[in-house]
């Protein structure tokens, strides 16, 4: 995998297009200027737990004895279940969800930017090839910079997209993301 497929992936599986609607039913009651900090500092607090998943991840699950074919199986099986949550959304508010509290760390930085889909890619991209870790990083941090634009300019993209384009091109990256989980799964079995 090279650094721009490996930085397309992790794209898709962060998912800004998809989050955008819910970083916005979530922050709907702060001014523009709030909003805009809470995103950036959420943004950063994914990034921070992206990468120590990326160094830190497989030690940790070196500490279970798991092998790399079944990361790449259980990944694979994360991604599909997210993807087809993009594809089939389930209805219900974030919102409601954590109340009046301003939002810190859950739901926006975790698991909305850096969930388990993406923690599980880190992990197979970490153990797959230890010795490109640079190119991890550098893939990591261009889909993350992509996809801190796009949350940061989140109310230009639901006035431009709207409800049904964003809709549209969420499900779209959600078709993408089942035939990158497919790929993940059958690594996984022929390794």
């Amino acid at each position: 995998m090279d650094i721009f497929t490996a930085a397309a992936t992790l794209f898709l599986v962060m998912d800004p297009l998809g989050n955008i609607p819910v970083f916005l039913s979530v922050l709907k009651r702060y001014d523009a200027e709030r909003r805009r900090k809470i995103i950036i500092r959420e943004l950063f607090i994914a990034l921070a737990v992206a990468l120590a998943f990326l160094f830190l991840g497989q030690y940790i699950l070196g500490l279970f004895s798991l092998r790399q074919e079944s990361i790449s199986i259980a990944g694979g099986i994360v991604l599909f279940i997210i993807a087809l949550r993009m594809i089939f959304p389930q209805r219900g508010s974030f919102a409601d969800e954590y109340g009046a509290d301003e939002p810190f760390v859950v739901p926006l930085a975790i698991p909305l930017v850096a969930g388990p889909s993406l923690l599980a890619t880190l992990l197979i991209m970490s153990r797959s090839d230890p010795t490109r870790m640079m190119d991890w990083v550098i893939a990591l941090l261009g889909a993350w910079l992509l996809s801190a634009i796009i949350l940061i300019a989140s109310p230009l993209f639901y006035r431009v997209l709207g409800e049904r384009g964003l809709t549209a091109m969420e499900r779209l990256m959600g078709m993408l993301l089942v035939a990158l989980s497919v790929q993940m799964f059958l690594d996984g079995i022929r390794g």
